[in-house]
């Protein structure tokens, strides 16, 4: 195995997320911020974070693949939100919770951080999200 997700004993829960992950590979893979755009950069799901956060994870899981890693790999997951508040948490649970099943992703997720900000780098863009994965 490749990467171990654990939660040590002391640390907050519930979280929908592993706090602590272990690479054993020699390979890292690093999957830049991808966003709600289909293969020939259309927008997919303006105005719907939820969407958003579901075709997000679906191109990181092409990213991924096009390394030859899955999910299953992954030691850490970034999300960048826009003009966040806590209030937009179940729409953004709400689209991972989406492609669990369709992309393989661990539940709980490994590590990950949501980090609200102004805007990203165009105006429809609500969620980026990355991926740092170990390979053998």
């Amino acid at each position: 195995m490749t990467v171990q997700l654990c939660t040590p004993e002391g640390m907050f829960e519930p979280v929908p997320y592993h706090h602590v992950s272990i690479g054993t590979g020699t390979r890292q893979v690093h999957v830049a911020g991808q966003i709600a755009r289909d293969a020939e950069g259309n927008r997919v799901a303006t105005g719907d974070l939820t969407g958003q956060v579901a075709q997000a994870l679906r191109n990181t899981a092409r990213g991924l693949a096009g390394a030859g890693a899955s999910f299953s790999d992954v030691v850490r997951l970034r999300f960048f939100a826009t003009r966040w508040r806590p209030e937009k948490m179940d729409d953004f649970m709400a689209g991972i919770d989406r492609v669990v099943a369709e992309l393989g992703i661990p539940q709980p997720l490994p590590p990950a951080s949501l980090i609200g900000v102004d805007y990203l780098f165009e105006p429809d863009v609500l969620v980026e999200v990355e991926a740092f994965a170990v390979l053998d």
